[in-house]
Protein backbone atom coordinates (compact mmCIF):
# COMPACT_ATOMS: atom_id res chain seq x y z
CA UNK A 1 0.00 0.00 0.00
CA UNK A 2 1.37 3.39 -0.93
CA UNK A 3 1.21 6.15 1.63
CA UNK A 4 -1.35 8.89 1.13
CA UNK A 5 -0.31 12.51 0.70
CA UNK A 6 -0.15 14.46 3.95
CA UNK A 7 -3.44 16.24 3.34
CA UNK A 8 -5.44 17.33 6.35
CA UNK A 9 -8.94 18.58 6.92
CA UNK A 10 -9.28 22.15 8.14
CA UNK A 11 -12.01 21.73 10.70
CA UNK A 12 -13.75 24.74 12.19
CA UNK A 13 -12.37 25.81 15.54
CA UNK A 14 -14.68 25.16 18.46
CA UNK A 15 -14.92 24.28 22.14
CA UNK A 16 -13.02 21.40 23.69
CA UNK A 17 -16.09 19.20 23.20
CA UNK A 18 -15.86 19.39 19.39
CA UNK A 19 -15.99 15.82 18.07
CA UNK A 20 -17.42 14.25 21.22
CA UNK A 21 -20.55 12.09 21.17
CA UNK A 22 -22.50 11.50 24.38
CA UNK A 23 -25.56 9.26 24.64
CA UNK A 24 -27.46 9.38 27.93
CA UNK A 25 -30.19 6.87 28.73
CA UNK A 26 -31.06 6.37 25.05
CA UNK A 27 -33.89 3.96 24.31
CA UNK A 28 -35.41 3.01 20.96
CA UNK A 29 -38.44 0.77 20.52
CA UNK A 30 -40.13 -0.68 17.46
CA UNK A 31 -43.59 -1.72 18.60
CA UNK A 32 -43.11 -4.07 21.54
CA UNK A 33 -39.45 -4.72 20.63
CA UNK A 34 -36.71 -2.73 22.36
CA UNK A 35 -33.79 -2.26 19.96
CA UNK A 36 -31.71 -0.01 22.25
CA UNK A 37 -32.30 -0.19 25.99
CA UNK A 38 -31.33 2.75 28.25
CA UNK A 39 -27.90 3.02 26.63
CA UNK A 40 -25.33 5.54 27.89
CA UNK A 41 -22.02 6.04 26.12
CA UNK A 42 -19.34 8.74 25.97
CA UNK A 43 -17.14 8.84 22.85
CA UNK A 44 -14.09 11.05 23.10
CA UNK A 45 -13.02 13.54 20.44
CA UNK A 46 -10.65 11.94 17.95
CA UNK A 47 -11.43 8.42 19.16
CA UNK A 48 -11.93 5.36 16.95
CA UNK A 49 -14.76 3.53 18.67
CA UNK A 50 -16.39 0.38 17.32
CA UNK A 51 -19.89 -0.85 18.12
CA UNK A 52 -19.52 -4.62 17.90
CA UNK A 53 -22.14 -7.31 18.14
CA UNK A 54 -24.32 -9.80 16.26
CA UNK A 55 -27.33 -8.89 14.14
CA UNK A 56 -30.15 -7.48 16.23
CA UNK A 57 -28.00 -6.27 19.13
CA UNK A 58 -28.81 -2.57 18.49
CA UNK A 59 -25.51 -1.32 17.08
CA UNK A 60 -26.84 -0.03 13.75
CA UNK A 61 -29.89 1.51 15.42
CA UNK A 62 -27.54 3.35 17.79
CA UNK A 63 -25.50 4.66 14.86
CA UNK A 64 -28.62 5.75 12.99
CA UNK A 65 -29.82 7.69 16.02
CA UNK A 66 -26.49 9.53 16.21
CA UNK A 67 -26.82 10.29 12.49
CA UNK A 68 -30.42 11.48 12.87
CA UNK A 69 -32.04 8.81 10.68
CA UNK A 70 -33.81 7.37 13.73
CA UNK A 71 -35.15 9.23 16.76
CA UNK A 72 -34.86 7.90 20.32
CA UNK A 73 -37.99 7.29 22.39
CA UNK A 74 -36.09 8.40 25.50
CA UNK A 75 -32.73 9.87 26.44
CA UNK A 76 -30.44 12.48 24.94
CA UNK A 77 -27.73 12.58 22.27
CA UNK A 78 -25.13 15.35 22.32
CA UNK A 79 -22.62 15.93 19.53
CA UNK A 80 -19.79 18.36 20.19
CA UNK A 81 -21.50 19.37 23.40
CA UNK A 82 -24.91 20.22 21.86
CA UNK A 83 -28.08 18.15 22.02
CA UNK A 84 -29.19 17.07 18.56
CA UNK A 85 -32.64 15.80 19.47
CA UNK A 86 -34.97 17.03 16.75
CA UNK A 87 -32.06 18.18 14.55
CA UNK A 88 -32.25 16.95 10.96
CA UNK A 89 -29.41 14.69 9.73
CA UNK A 90 -27.94 17.23 7.30
CA UNK A 91 -27.72 19.82 10.08
CA UNK A 92 -25.66 17.57 12.37
CA UNK A 93 -21.87 17.81 12.41
CA UNK A 94 -21.57 14.21 11.21
CA UNK A 95 -21.36 12.28 7.97
CA UNK A 96 -22.19 8.63 7.37
CA UNK A 97 -20.55 5.98 5.19
CA UNK A 98 -22.69 2.92 4.48
CA UNK A 99 -21.90 -0.58 3.26
CA UNK A 100 -23.81 0.29 0.08
CA UNK A 101 -21.70 3.16 -1.22
CA UNK A 102 -24.69 4.87 -2.91
CA UNK A 103 -22.54 6.67 -5.48
CA UNK A 104 -24.36 8.37 -8.35
CA UNK A 105 -23.53 6.20 -11.40
CA UNK A 106 -24.07 9.01 -13.94
CA UNK A 107 -21.64 11.35 -12.17
CA UNK A 108 -17.86 11.32 -12.26
CA UNK A 109 -15.93 10.62 -9.09
CA UNK A 110 -15.17 14.31 -8.62
CA UNK A 111 -18.84 15.19 -9.14
CA UNK A 112 -19.90 12.58 -6.57
CA UNK A 113 -17.53 14.03 -3.99
CA UNK A 114 -18.58 17.60 -4.79
CA UNK A 115 -22.33 16.93 -4.62
CA UNK A 116 -22.80 17.70 -0.92
CA UNK A 117 -20.82 20.92 -1.15
CA UNK A 118 -22.82 22.06 -4.15
CA UNK A 119 -26.07 21.41 -2.30
CA UNK A 120 -24.80 23.77 0.39
CA UNK A 121 -24.01 26.38 -2.27
CA UNK A 122 -20.30 26.34 -1.51
CA UNK A 123 -18.34 28.67 -3.86
CA UNK A 124 -17.03 26.84 -6.93
CA UNK A 125 -13.39 27.66 -6.24
CA UNK A 126 -13.69 26.22 -2.73
CA UNK A 127 -15.48 23.14 -4.05
CA UNK A 128 -12.60 22.36 -6.43
CA UNK A 129 -10.03 22.83 -3.68
CA UNK A 130 -11.86 20.69 -1.14
CA UNK A 131 -12.68 17.92 -3.62
CA UNK A 132 -9.04 17.68 -4.65
CA UNK A 133 -7.94 17.55 -1.01
CA UNK A 134 -10.50 14.87 -0.16
CA UNK A 135 -9.52 12.69 -3.12
CA UNK A 136 -5.86 13.08 -2.17
CA UNK A 137 -6.64 11.78 1.31
CA UNK A 138 -7.91 8.50 -0.12
CA UNK A 139 -5.42 8.31 -3.02
CA UNK A 140 -8.12 8.69 -5.68
CA UNK A 141 -7.32 12.00 -7.43
CA UNK A 142 -6.13 10.27 -10.60
CA UNK A 143 -9.59 8.65 -10.94
CA UNK A 144 -11.49 11.94 -10.60
CA UNK A 145 -12.94 11.82 -14.12
CA UNK A 146 -14.03 8.18 -14.05
CA UNK A 147 -17.52 6.88 -13.31
CA UNK A 148 -18.18 4.64 -10.28
CA UNK A 149 -18.81 1.60 -12.51
CA UNK A 150 -15.22 1.87 -13.75
CA UNK A 151 -13.84 1.38 -10.23
CA UNK A 152 -13.27 -1.66 -8.03
CA UNK A 153 -15.14 -2.17 -4.77
CA UNK A 154 -12.21 -0.88 -2.75
CA UNK A 155 -11.89 2.21 -4.92
CA UNK A 156 -15.61 2.93 -4.60
CA UNK A 157 -15.24 2.64 -0.84
CA UNK A 158 -12.48 5.26 -0.91
CA UNK A 159 -14.72 7.58 -2.93
CA UNK A 160 -17.52 7.13 -0.40
CA UNK A 161 -15.06 8.11 2.33
CA UNK A 162 -13.90 11.16 0.37
CA UNK A 163 -17.51 12.25 -0.16
CA UNK A 164 -18.08 12.08 3.60
CA UNK A 165 -14.80 13.74 4.56
CA UNK A 166 -15.11 16.63 2.11
CA UNK A 167 -17.77 18.14 4.36
CA UNK A 168 -15.23 18.34 7.20
CA UNK A 169 -17.38 16.63 9.83
CA UNK A 170 -16.28 16.41 13.44
CA UNK A 171 -17.67 12.86 13.59
CA UNK A 172 -17.65 10.19 10.87
CA UNK A 173 -20.12 7.34 11.22
CA UNK A 174 -19.36 4.09 9.40
CA UNK A 175 -22.04 1.40 9.11
CA UNK A 176 -20.27 -1.87 8.19
CA UNK A 177 -18.54 -0.12 5.27
CA UNK A 178 -16.20 -3.03 4.49
CA UNK A 179 -18.78 -5.81 4.48
CA UNK A 180 -19.03 -6.05 0.68
CA UNK A 181 -15.27 -6.39 0.11
CA UNK A 182 -13.34 -9.62 -0.25
CA UNK A 183 -11.10 -10.68 2.62
CA UNK A 184 -7.77 -9.38 1.33
CA UNK A 185 -9.17 -6.01 0.28
CA UNK A 186 -11.09 -5.73 3.54
CA UNK A 187 -7.87 -6.21 5.51
CA UNK A 188 -6.09 -3.58 3.40
CA UNK A 189 -8.94 -1.12 3.93
CA UNK A 190 -8.90 -1.74 7.69
CA UNK A 191 -5.30 -0.55 7.79
CA UNK A 192 -5.99 2.42 5.51
CA UNK A 193 -9.00 3.50 7.57
CA UNK A 194 -7.08 3.40 10.83
CA UNK A 195 -4.13 5.32 9.38
CA UNK A 196 -6.47 7.91 7.85
CA UNK A 197 -8.36 8.38 11.11
CA UNK A 198 -5.15 8.73 13.11
CA UNK A 199 -3.82 11.37 10.72
CA UNK A 200 -7.01 13.41 10.49
CA UNK A 201 -7.95 13.21 14.16
CA UNK A 202 -11.66 12.90 13.38
CA UNK A 203 -13.92 10.90 15.69
CA UNK A 204 -14.84 7.61 14.00
CA UNK A 205 -17.83 5.55 15.17
CA UNK A 206 -17.63 2.21 13.37
CA UNK A 207 -20.37 -0.45 13.35
CA UNK A 208 -19.36 -4.03 12.63
CA UNK A 209 -20.24 -7.63 13.46
CA UNK A 210 -16.68 -8.68 12.56
CA UNK A 211 -14.61 -8.91 15.74
CA UNK A 212 -11.38 -8.98 13.71
CA UNK A 213 -12.19 -5.54 12.28
CA UNK A 214 -12.97 -4.15 15.70
CA UNK A 215 -9.84 -5.58 17.31
CA UNK A 216 -7.51 -4.35 14.58
CA UNK A 217 -8.76 -0.76 14.29
CA UNK A 218 -10.41 0.45 17.48
CA UNK A 219 -9.18 2.55 20.35
CA UNK A 220 -12.11 1.15 22.29
CA UNK A 221 -14.81 -1.42 21.55
CA UNK A 222 -18.39 -1.34 22.82
CA UNK A 223 -19.66 -4.91 22.69
CA UNK A 224 -23.45 -4.85 22.47
CA UNK A 225 -26.03 -7.38 23.56
CA UNK A 226 -29.80 -6.98 23.49
CA UNK A 227 -29.62 -3.21 23.09
CA UNK A 228 -27.14 -2.67 25.92
CA UNK A 229 -23.36 -2.45 26.20
CA UNK A 230 -21.96 -5.65 27.69
CA UNK A 231 -18.40 -4.34 27.87
CA UNK A 232 -16.62 -1.14 26.84
CA UNK A 233 -12.83 -1.33 26.76
CA UNK A 234 -9.75 -1.41 24.56
CA UNK A 235 -9.00 -4.44 22.38
CA UNK A 236 -6.46 -5.98 24.77
CA UNK A 237 -8.93 -5.86 27.65
CA UNK A 238 -11.95 -7.32 25.86
CA UNK A 239 -9.79 -10.12 24.46
CA UNK A 240 -7.77 -11.02 27.56
CA UNK A 241 -10.22 -9.98 30.29
CA UNK A 242 -13.76 -10.31 28.90
CA UNK A 243 -16.48 -9.18 31.29
CA UNK A 244 -18.76 -12.15 30.62
CA UNK A 245 -18.98 -15.47 28.83
CA UNK A 246 -20.92 -13.67 26.10
CA UNK A 247 -17.99 -11.33 25.43
CA UNK A 248 -15.48 -14.16 25.72
CA UNK A 249 -17.37 -16.18 23.12
CA UNK A 250 -17.99 -13.29 20.73
CA UNK A 251 -14.46 -11.87 20.70
CA UNK A 252 -12.14 -14.54 19.38
CA UNK A 253 -12.86 -18.20 19.98
CA UNK A 254 -13.10 -20.19 23.17
CA UNK A 255 -13.32 -23.77 24.36
CA UNK A 256 -16.07 -23.81 26.99
CA UNK A 257 -16.55 -26.40 29.72
CA UNK A 258 -19.72 -26.43 31.82
CA UNK A 259 -20.25 -27.91 35.26
CA UNK A 260 -20.44 -27.27 38.99
CA UNK A 261 -17.84 -25.15 40.75
CA UNK A 262 -15.26 -26.93 42.88
CA UNK A 263 -11.98 -26.29 44.70
CA UNK A 264 -13.31 -23.23 46.48
CA UNK A 265 -14.69 -21.73 43.30
CA UNK A 266 -11.47 -22.00 41.28
CA UNK A 267 -12.41 -25.05 39.16
CA UNK A 268 -15.26 -26.34 37.02
CA UNK A 269 -16.01 -30.06 37.07
CA UNK A 270 -17.18 -30.74 33.53
CA UNK A 271 -18.03 -34.31 32.43
CA UNK A 272 -14.81 -34.40 30.41
CA UNK A 273 -12.16 -32.75 32.58
CA UNK A 274 -11.72 -30.66 35.69
CA UNK A 275 -10.75 -27.18 34.50
CA UNK A 276 -8.88 -25.15 37.11
CA UNK A 277 -8.12 -21.42 37.09
CA UNK A 278 -5.78 -19.33 39.19
CA UNK A 279 -8.48 -16.88 40.29
CA UNK A 280 -11.60 -18.24 42.04
CA UNK A 281 -15.08 -17.22 40.98
CA UNK A 282 -17.25 -15.56 43.61
CA UNK A 283 -20.37 -17.52 42.74
CA UNK A 284 -22.13 -20.77 43.51
CA UNK A 285 -23.63 -23.59 41.48
CA UNK A 286 -22.79 -24.22 37.85
CA UNK A 287 -20.22 -22.19 35.94
CA UNK A 288 -18.39 -21.91 32.64
CA UNK A 289 -14.65 -22.36 32.19
CA UNK A 290 -13.14 -20.93 28.99
CA UNK A 291 -9.77 -21.61 27.37
CA UNK A 292 -8.67 -20.06 24.08
CA UNK A 293 -7.41 -22.45 21.38
CA UNK A 294 -4.00 -20.77 21.19
CA UNK A 295 -3.45 -21.67 24.85
CA UNK A 296 -4.09 -25.38 24.33
CA UNK A 297 -1.11 -27.63 23.59
CA UNK A 298 -1.58 -31.01 21.94
CA UNK A 299 0.80 -33.96 21.92
CA UNK A 300 0.63 -37.67 21.30
CA UNK A 301 -0.58 -39.43 24.45
CA UNK A 302 1.43 -42.11 26.19
CA UNK A 303 -0.21 -45.54 26.33
CA UNK A 304 -0.98 -45.12 30.04
CA UNK A 305 -2.12 -41.46 29.85
CA UNK A 306 -5.32 -40.60 31.69
CA UNK A 307 -7.31 -37.40 32.02
CA UNK A 308 -6.20 -35.11 34.83
CA UNK A 309 -6.85 -31.48 35.89
CA UNK A 310 -6.45 -29.23 32.81
CA UNK A 311 -5.13 -32.27 30.94
CA UNK A 312 -7.84 -34.18 29.04
CA UNK A 313 -7.08 -37.16 26.83
CA UNK A 314 -8.99 -37.63 23.59
CA UNK A 315 -8.90 -38.54 19.90
CA UNK A 316 -7.59 -36.23 17.18
CA UNK A 317 -10.47 -36.01 14.70
CA UNK A 318 -9.39 -33.10 12.49
CA UNK A 319 -6.36 -31.12 11.33
CA UNK A 320 -6.71 -27.85 9.41
CA UNK A 321 -4.01 -25.67 7.86
CA UNK A 322 -4.93 -22.01 8.49
CA UNK A 323 -1.81 -20.46 6.96
CA UNK A 324 0.13 -19.10 9.89
CA UNK A 325 -1.41 -21.60 12.29
CA UNK A 326 -2.38 -25.26 12.41
CA UNK A 327 -5.69 -26.15 14.00
CA UNK A 328 -6.32 -29.44 15.78
CA UNK A 329 -9.80 -30.71 16.64
CA UNK A 330 -9.83 -33.15 19.53
CA UNK A 331 -12.85 -35.16 20.67
CA UNK A 332 -13.26 -35.85 24.36
CA UNK A 333 -15.63 -38.51 25.68
CA UNK A 334 -17.22 -38.33 29.12
CA UNK A 335 -17.91 -41.28 31.40
CA UNK A 336 -21.50 -41.56 30.16
CA UNK A 337 -20.37 -41.45 26.52
CA UNK A 338 -21.14 -37.74 26.01
CA UNK A 339 -18.82 -36.15 23.45
CA UNK A 340 -17.31 -32.67 23.27
CA UNK A 341 -14.71 -31.45 20.83
CA UNK A 342 -12.12 -28.81 21.66
CA UNK A 343 -9.86 -26.76 19.41
CA UNK A 344 -6.12 -26.21 19.75
CA UNK A 345 -4.02 -23.92 17.56
CA UNK A 346 -0.26 -23.78 17.18
CA UNK A 347 2.00 -21.70 14.91
CA UNK A 348 2.64 -23.61 11.69
CA UNK A 349 6.43 -23.82 12.30
CA UNK A 350 5.58 -25.72 15.50
CA UNK A 351 3.29 -28.17 13.70
CA UNK A 352 3.38 -31.64 15.18
CA UNK A 353 3.68 -34.94 13.34
CA UNK A 354 0.18 -36.02 14.31
CA UNK A 355 -2.47 -37.79 12.25
CA UNK A 356 -6.23 -38.01 12.45
CA UNK A 357 -7.13 -40.91 14.70
CA UNK A 358 -4.16 -40.45 17.07
CA UNK A 359 -4.80 -40.58 20.80
CA UNK A 360 -3.64 -37.22 22.15
CA UNK A 361 -3.41 -35.29 25.38
CA UNK A 362 -4.30 -31.60 25.64
CA UNK A 363 -2.75 -29.28 28.22
CA UNK A 364 -3.29 -25.71 29.33
CA UNK A 365 -2.08 -23.63 32.26
CA UNK A 366 -4.49 -22.37 34.95
CA UNK A 367 -3.54 -18.75 34.22
CA UNK A 368 -5.14 -19.19 30.80
CA UNK A 369 -8.51 -20.27 32.22
CA UNK A 370 -11.39 -17.81 32.63
CA UNK A 371 -14.38 -18.60 34.84
CA UNK A 372 -17.91 -17.19 34.43
CA UNK A 373 -21.24 -17.78 36.15
CA UNK A 374 -23.32 -20.13 34.00
CA UNK A 375 -26.35 -17.83 33.88
CA UNK A 376 -24.45 -15.19 31.86
CA UNK A 377 -23.82 -17.64 29.05
CA UNK A 378 -27.24 -19.07 28.29
CA UNK A 379 -28.67 -16.39 25.99
CA UNK A 380 -28.45 -16.95 22.24
CA UNK A 381 -27.42 -14.28 19.82
CA UNK A 382 -23.65 -14.17 19.75
CA UNK A 383 -22.87 -16.71 22.45
CA UNK A 384 -21.01 -19.68 21.00
CA UNK A 385 -21.72 -22.98 22.68
CA UNK A 386 -18.91 -25.49 23.16
CA UNK A 387 -18.24 -27.37 19.91
CA UNK A 388 -19.53 -30.91 19.90
CA UNK A 389 -18.80 -33.79 17.60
Amino acid sequence: MTSAPETTIERPSGPDSTGTVVLTGVTKRYGDQTAVDDLSLEIEAGEFLSLLGPSGCGKTTTLRMIAGFEHPDAGDIRISGTSVLGTQPFKRDVNTVFQAYALFPHMSIAENVAYGLQQRRTPKSEVRERVTAALDMVQMRRFADRKPTQLSGGQQQRVALARALVNRPSVLLLDEPLGALDRQLREEMQLELKLLQARLGITFVFVTHDQGEALSMSDRIAIMRSGRIEQLADADTVYARPASAYVAAFVGQQNFFRGPLAAGGSAVESPHVVVKANAPLAAAGNAEAAVRPENVRVERAASDATTDVNTPVGELIGISHLGETMQYLVQLTGPAGEAQSIIARRPTPEALGLSVGDRVVCRWAPEHVLLFPADTAAEAGGYVAPPTA
